[in-house]
């Protein structure tokens, strides 16, 4: 149950991390409110996923998937760039992610 609440954690994350541009962009009271619910979830369900993982692998797992999303979000949202260099090294931060999985069993 501890790696599903990181996994949401991470995705609540990159809700909260898409609103914070969604705010910049459209100033309304909508998309604060979003952002806080993303983030405040994010850290729910990371501090759920932390009372059975390790701190350091629910961590960098959790911020892998933020970063990863965020930039995967941005592709496909907000026209950044689609680089394959880019696009290879979002795929090193999930595989790290995944890789942590493994290894903590």
């Amino acid at each position: 149950m501890a790696w599903f609440y990181l996994v949401l954690a991470g995705l609540f994350e990159m809700t909260g991390v898409a609103m914070i541009n969604k705010l910049h962009r459209d100033k309304n009271w909508q998309a604060f409110v979003l952002l806080l619910l993303g983030f405040g979830l994010s850290f729910i369900f990371l501090a759920l996923a932390m009372e059975t993982l390790p701190m350091g692998t629910a961590y960098a797992v959790w911020t892998g998937i933020g970063a990863a999303g965020g930039a995967i979000l941005g592709m496909l949202f907000y026209n950044e760039s689609r680089n394959w260099k880019r696009i290879l090294l979002i795929g090193v931060v999930l595989g790290a992610a995944v890789g942590l999985k493994l290894v903590s069993g």
